[in-house]
């Protein structure tokens, strides 16, 4: 199966049909991660991620588990710094 997220000089292209219902998938393009799901009325969501902090942990990710750890983190991370 090819992956559904094409990143070109031009932006990405999204292939939904390649898309499995409720997985993420994600695609590092111009120093933003875009995050792509079909949910179970095959409904595109596609979330921008623009935090460089962020942004530069996923470059150094090597695969989709990585990314998801690396975005639950940041994710608490930031949760953590707003209660204080």
């Amino acid at each position: 199966m090819s992956y559904p997220l094409v990143p070109d000089k031009n932006g990405v292209k999204i292939i939904p049909e390649l898309m499995e219902i409720e997985k993420m998938y994600y695609c590092l393009q111009n120093d933003k991660v875009l995050l792509v799901y079909k949910d179970e009325q095959e409904f595109l969501n596609c979330y921008e991620i623009e935090e460089p902090e962020i942004v530069e942990n996923i470059k150094k990710c090597q695969n989709p588990d990585e990314i998801e750890r690396a975005i639950h983190g940041y994710l608490e991370e930031s949760k953590h710094k707003t209660l204080k």
